[in-house]
C-alpha cells in the first residue's frame, strides 16, 4: 500500500489485466455486426398492470413485497392504431383500456402477515419493442429500443431498405438507418 492509501498493482498483474481487456474487446466487437433488410415490421407491446406494495412499515422507506393484479396488453404494429387501442401517448404508442382496479377484498386477500400494510394500487406502464425481418428465407424477431421502433415505423410505408446495427452476439438491434 502506498502512503496516499492506494494499492499499487504489480507490473505483471497490470499487464495481464490489459491483455484480458484487449482480448475481450477484440472478441466482442466483431459480434456487433450490421444487416441490410428490405422486408420488416416494428412491434411495440404496451402493457398496463395494477401493482400493490406490501410492507411492514411504509414510513421506513424500505421496499416491500410487490404483488401484481390485473394486466392487459396491446400490440402496436408499424405505428398503426390497433383495433383495441384506446389512447395514444406522446410517443405515438397506443394503449389498451385500463384493466380493472383491484378491490379492497382482493388487496387484503394477498396480505401474507397481519401487520403488513398495503399501498394504494399503482398502474404500471411497460413497453417492449421488437423488430421482425427476413434474412436468408428465415423470419427473425429481435428486441430493440424506441429509437429503432420509430425509425422502422417511418420507413415502413415506403418500404425503404434499412441498415441495422446489431447488439452483442447479434441478440438485439441497437440502431436502424434508412438506405437511400
Amino acid at each position: 500500500m502506498k502512503l496516499d492509501g492506494t494499492i499499487a498493482m504489480k507490473p505483471k498483474l497490470s499487464k495481464l489485466f490489459l491483455i484480458i481487456i484487449s482480448f475481450l474487446f477484440v472478441t466482442l466487437i466483431p459480434s456487433c455486426g450490421t444487416q441490410t433488410i428490405n422486408t420488416y415490421q416494428a412491434t411495440a407491446e404496451t402493457t398496463l398492470t395494477w401493482q400493490v406494495n406490501y410492507t411492514n412499515d411504509p414510513t421506513e422507506g424500505k421496499r416491500g413485497r410487490f404483488e401484481e393484479f390485473a394486466e392487459v396488453s396491446l400490440t402496436n404494429l408499424n405505428g398503426q392504431k390497433p383495433e383495441a387501442g384506446v389512447f395514444q401517448d406522446d410517443k405515438g404508442l397506443w394503449w389498451p383500456k385500463n384493466p380493472p382496479k383491484p378491490t379492497l377484498d382482493e388487496i387484503e386477500a394477498r396480505q401474507q402477515k397481519s401487520y403488513e400494510q398495503a399501498s394504494q394500487p399503482e398502474l404500471l406502464r411497460q413497453v417492449k419493442y421488437y423488430i421482425t425481418y427476413q434474412q436468408n428465407g428465415q423470419t427473425i424477431t429481435l428486441p430493440t429500443n424506441y429509437a429503432v421502433y420509430r425509425q422502422v415505423v417511418k420507413a415502413y410505408p415506403q418500404k425503404i431498405p434499412l441498415r441495422l446495427t446489431m447488439g452483442i452476439n447479434n441478440g438485439s438491434v441497437e440502431k436502424a438507418e434508412p438506405i437511400n
